[in-house]
């Protein structure tokens, strides 16, 4: 399973700007639609999904600030803000209508790329939570993870332990099966960019993991390794919630 190329949308008055950050963006494997204005914006969205939109202040017509407004207000779409002003007035403004995040120009393309791959991990990881709100225990061929006190058992039922990071890990996989986890968004996912953070850490905890859940660590069939992508949890996950549970018992 490949991971999805991303839709973006770039609403940019400058012809020259535009075209420049939506060539930079199609040669990094991103599909890119652009948008003089306003109602070119609302036409380019009403035709196709738009996984993100990036939104310069300055716009002739309805500005960047009251089209993010009217945006937020129909829909969750991540929106990351341009303008040439540097002021903290306009960046907090930008923040306060719903944007994402926040950039000035003049700009490095390679930050723009690396603001919009946050961006949208950062909406991954609130839609997956969401899938899982509420569920005490993630369930996968017949191993249990206990979500509040933090422990995993075998399908025998037994404790097996495994260290806090190896813990989340697990959990982040349970929580997105059938997805291509990158080691980069792994780590923003576990780890959070913590100081001393870096993707090979990743790869010795999946190491870990699978000594522990896979019947045969070297051939690994559940956190199977994607060629220049990075993981992909295979088995079948169910949430188990405190309601589900007690009505078992009734």
């Amino acid at each position: 399973m490949a991971q999805a190329i991303p839709n973006i949308l770039v609403v940019e008055d400058d012809r020259e700007t535009r075209s420049l950050i939506a060539k930079y963006l199609r040669n990094n494997a991103c599909n890119v639609a652009t948008a003089a204005d306003g109602r070119e914006m609302v036409r380019a969205m009403t035709d196709r999904r738009v996984d993100l939109l990036i939104l310069d202040v300055m716009l002739p017509g309805e500005d960047g600030l009251t089209l993010c407004r009217k945006v937020r207000a129909q829909s969750q779409t991540p929106i990351i803000m341009l303008t040439a002003r540097g002021e903290d007035i306009d960046r907090i403004l930008g923040l306060e209508m719903g944007a994402d995040d926040y950039l000035a120009k003049p700009f490095n393309p390679r930050e723009l790329l690396a603001r919009i791959n946050a961006v949208l991990r950062r909406q991954a990881l609130a839609y997956t939570a969401s899938a899982t709100e509420g569920a005490t225990a993630l369930v996968f061929a017949g191993w249990r993870i206990d979500l509040r006190l933090r422990e995993l058992r075998n399908p025998e039922g037994a404790r097996v332990a495994m260290t806090s990071a190896e813990f989340d890990l697990l959990r982040t996989f349970c929580e997105r099966p059938g997805r291509v986890l990158s080691r980069d968004s792994l780590l923003d996912l576990t780890q959070g960019r913590n100081a001393g953070s870096f993707e090979r850490s990743i790869d010795v905890l999946v190491s870990r993991i699978r000594r522990k859940i896979e019947p045969d660590p070297q051939a690994a069939t559940m956190i199977k390794t994607v060629r220049s992508g990075g993981y992909m949890f295979t088995p079948k996950v169910e949430a188990i919630s405190v309601e589900a549970v007690t009505a078992a018992g009734h």
